[in-house]
């Protein structure tokens, strides 16, 4: 039996005989099935025409990026924290060239990710990592395609997952939409590692939507409730999930504040 990957997404599905009639991440209409149609394939195919490249984005924290692209193309952050190592985000390939790399950078003690979009081959990258848990929203439960054992889910608005680091959720994209926030970077600057729940732009402002491809924005009121759980939270970094579209090094906090205030302004304006 195979672990059959969406082409499309990149999620990984329990192993069967033959590939699943339809990737429900995909039919959802904050993702799609491509115009040719559904397609798989296996991480085994996948490790045979890609590789994974590491980047030094900023002090503490390494990007982990699949060329050529694939699924999404999304990319997974390392971030070095005192207390350990987070592995925030998944992409679908994990390989033995990628785990040596980590474990030579000392290993993870957790992974985290924001939403189902970048679940992909997160109980690979777990078994591959020493079977370390995966933090993930009990709100997003009905997406995880592949369950397993080091699937543990949270509940409420925050999670600690040690000192100076937390889980935010802020829903919107997703309902147990989640932001990472490591309060202790750069000698207390702050640094928030937004997914797509806060998505990077390349104006260097953060914008927001129900569905991303197929531009179905969010209301004002859930902009706006969003803001309001991520105000006791200082930062003055904000990353995003992709490269090349721009990042918010400084002034973070201020950024995400007249992101939401022209956000509101612009769905509100008739």
């Amino acid at each position: 039996m195979s672990a059959f990957l969406c082409s499309a997404c990149g999620a990984q599905f329990t192993p069967s005989d033959a590939p699943p009639a339809s990737c429900p991440l995909c039919t959802d209409e904050r993702q799609f099935v491509p115009a040719s149609g559904q397609a798989w394939t296996t991480l085994e195919r996948l490790r045979a025409g890609h590789t994974n490249m590491f980047r030094r984005l900023a002090p503490g924290i390494m990007t982990i990026e699949t060329t050529p692209r694939f699924g999404i193309g999304q990319r997974a952050f390392l971030a070095r924290t005192p207390a350990g190592n987070v592995l925030w985000e998944c992409i679908a390939l994990v390989d033995d060239a990628t785990v040596e790399v980590i474990k030579g950078l000392g290993g993870v003690t957790a992974i985290a990710i924001s939403h189902p979009h970048y679940y992909t081959t997160m109980v690979e990258w777990s078994r591959a990592l020493g079977g370390v848990p995966i933090h993930l929203h009990a709100a997003d439960r009905e997406w995880v395609m592949r369950p397993d054992a080091a699937v543990q889910f949270w509940d409420g608005d925050a999670k600690s997952l040690g000192p100076d680091l937390t889980l935010i959720r802020l829903g919107g994209h997703f309902a147990g939409g989640t932001v990472l926030h490591w309060a202790g970077w750069e000698g207390g600057r702050g640094v928030l590692l937004s997914g797509d729940i806060l998505q990077v732009v390349p104006s260097g402002h953060v914008s927001f939507m129900w569905s991303y491809p197929n531009l179905i924005p969010l209301s004002a009121a859930k902009v706006r409730h969003m803001a309001e759980i991520l105000e006791p939270f200082a930062f003055d970094a904000v990353y995003g999930s992709f490269s090349g579209r721009g990042q918010i090094d400084a002034k973070g906090k201020e950024v995400v504040a007249a992101s939401v205030a022209r956000y509101i302004a612009r769905i509100t304006d008739i």
